[in-house]
């Protein structure tokens, strides 16, 4: 008997470190970033396909103030609630003191500067898709934006969703830089592909989630209840939406419906950032809108 207990201690002192080893935060290579340069200019442009102030801004923010990212906006889920970090230039409160490579790290990885992992209400399982250089270009953007030195709100989660080292098993079951659509047929596709499961981070609304608050690759699109309990999030796929490529495209850039409706709610600010790409980038949005599967309306 006295074996016996020796041999199940060694095994759950084994499975311990195994499981503390699997589940480490794990970054980018440490020169992942070496001798690129960004170009704020290109920087402005993947700030908005990304919607980083639709999040970061301070609630109730609008116009020139949307530019000042001093976070605070409370994002609800079922395993607690979550606020948007200051990510402006300020030192102590915000982003200032992070290099590119730290960006990246977080974008790609879902690891903060200081080895933690990130909650995945920051969507970096689809920023992973995001390219270096992309990231070099917003981190050059963002530096030009105003600091504000307003703390961050503490996330408001319980147990055990608070012991962020479990986080590691969960992004061994879901990060990870698969496309959805595996195939792109033209170069159009690529890019709204891009825009739209990268960047755009688009099924982080639009998509349902498993138990654990993985997406539901197989009803990707397809809708999904919203996490504020008020009402759900529309199945954009063609199974659930009629509109034309170029119905779509002109949505996102003025907001109007085929019906002559408005943009409302948080797509408002979706359809406030995706104004400000271009005509073709929206196209692209929009070919890839209509080119995945189509899921069933409920």
């Amino acid at each position: 008997m006295r074996k016996i207990l020796i041999s199940i201690c060694i095994l759950i002192i084994v499975g311990a470190g195994f499981a503390w080893w699997i589940t480490a935060p794990k970054t980018l290579p440490a020169d992942a970033m070496a001798g690129i340069t960004g170009t704020a200019a290109k920087g402005e442009t993947i700030f908005y396909a990304a919607g980083c102030a639709s999040c970061h801004a301070a609630p109730d923010a609008a116009e020139d103030a949307m530019l000042v990212l001093a976070g605070g906006r409370a994002l609800t889920s079922d395993f607690g609630t979550f606020y948007a970090p200051n990510i402006s230039p300020d030192v102590e409160h915000g982003i200032g003191g992070w290099t590119a490579q730290d960006l990246a790290n977080a974008m790609k990885r879902g690891v903060s500067p200081d080895g933690q992992h990130l909650y995945p209400a920051f969507p970096y399982t689809t920023y992973t898709h995001a390219s270096l250089q992309d990231i070099a270009d917003l981190y050059a953007f963002m530096q030009t934006l105003p600091a504000d030195a307003t703390p961050s709100k503490p996330h408001e989660i319980g147990f055990p969703f608070n012991i962020r080292r479990a986080l590691g098993g969960w992004k061994l079951l879901f990060l990870n830089d698969d496309w959805v659509l595996d195939e792109a047929s033209s170069a159009q596709l690529e890019r709204g592909r891009y825009l739209v499961e990268g960047l755009g981070h688009c099924a982080e609304c639009h998509t349902p989630r498993n138990a654990i608050g993985g997406l539901d690759t197989a009803r990707w699109l397809g809708g999904a209840p919203n996490p504020s309990g008020e009402g759900s999030i529309p199945n954009i796929t063609s199974g659930g939406l009629s509109w034309s490529e170029s119905e779509i495209a002109e949505y996102l850039k003025s907001g109007f419906t085929p019906d002559f409706d408005v943009v409302g709610g948080e797509m408002a600010d979706v359809v406030g950032n995706i104004a400000h790409l271009t005509d073709e980038d929206r196209a692209a949005i929009a070919a890839y809108v209509k080119a995945v599967p189509a899921v069933s309306a409920n």
